[in-house]
Parts: C-alpha cells; structure tokens; sequence
C-alpha cells in the first residue's frame, strides 16, 4: 500500500450506490405519475357510452345526493359558476326544463365549480334555480368528470351511462328538451 493513495472500502461504495439507486427510483416515480396525469388530461371529458363515476354531492341545503343511488333515474348533471357569464346563458332555461320534467322522475343536479358560497347562492336566486345544487368541494367531482371548463352538461341514463353530453351553454330551450326526450325514449 502507498501512502497518498487512500483505500476505498465496500463501507463507502456501499451507502452512495443506494443513494443514487434511491434518487432515480424517485425520478422515475416522478415521471411515472407526470406521465399518468398527462395521458389523463389527454383523454378529455368522459363520453357517451362512459359510466357516470360515484360521487356524492353535498347541496347548498346540507343535503347528500349519490349518483349511485340514483340509478334507474335519468339524471341531468350541470357543471356551473355563478362567474361563467356563459352559464347564465341557460340557467333560466335548465329551471324550465327541471319544471316540466320533475314529475316524470328526471333528476337535476347542478354542480357548482370553482365558486364561493355566497355568490354561488346569489347566483341561483337570481336565476330561480330550484333543484339541487352543490358546491365541487376540492373539484373532485369535476376532476372525475375530467370537464374542461363550464357550463358543461352531462345526461345520465336509467343504466348509468352517459347519454348525451353539451360542452358549452346549450343554445335554447328546445335542445335541452331534444336531449332529454332522446334518452327518455317513448
């Protein structure tokens, strides 16, 4: 052995071979879960033909609705903000709809996105908006329905599926009308 030449040992290989091993275990982790989160955004809103995922919405009145419990029902689910100018478009007239179609067993749910409480409830006094509603408390709702924004619209039919879907406000009363009758059928 000469001197100025220290020895290394398997003691100091040993610990730095398994903290690199470590840190691209992490990497890799880390773009494993980037790499999901992005084909994920890739995939766009659920569709026709997709089941509706389980939630349980909690309305502004304290009230929890679950989707699941709701199967065998047609159930209309809107995604809204009280600051989406674009929702006002058809607040008015998803109320009518509710009004002409609650006794035939179709569901309402409005699910507000991004909002505060007050405003959100402002909101829907001043459209008249009498079926349930609920705030999208940490948008895991919204997530589930990888929505890209609001208002967007979803029909559910009896089986749980999505039936129709309209991104954006739907043009007029006679749409949302269309829509409906096309999964209630005859």
């Amino acid at each position: 052995m000469t001197e100025g030449n220290p020895v290394e040992t398997n003691h100091t290989k040993q610990p730095r071979r398994w903290g690199v091993i470590f840190a691209w275990a992490l990497v890799l982790a880390l773009l494993g879960t980037l790499g999901f989160g992005l084909a994920r955004a890739q995939q766009g809103s659920i569709g026709v033909g997709s089941s509706v995922p389980d939630f349980t919405l909690t309305t502004f009145e304290g009230d929890e609705i679950r989707v699941a419990d709701l199967r065998g029902q047609v159930v209309l689910l809107n995604f809204w903000a009280s600051w989406c100018t674009t929702c006002e478009l058809e607040a008015r007239e998803l109320e009518q709809v509710y009004q002409m179609y609650k006794d035939r067993g179709v569901v309402f749910l409005g699910i507000d996105y991004v909002d505060t409480e007050p405003e959100a409830l402002a909101y829907l006094e001043q459209y008249g908006i009498t079926y349930p509603n609920g705030p999208d408390l940490g948008t895991r709702i919204s997530q589930a329905f990888r929505i890209r924004g609001v208002p967007e619209t979803y029909i559910v039919g009896s089986d749980g599926r999505v039936a129709d879907v309209m991104i954006g406000p739907y043009p007029s009363l006679q749409e949302i009308i269309t829509d409906l009758e096309a999964v209630l059928g005859p």
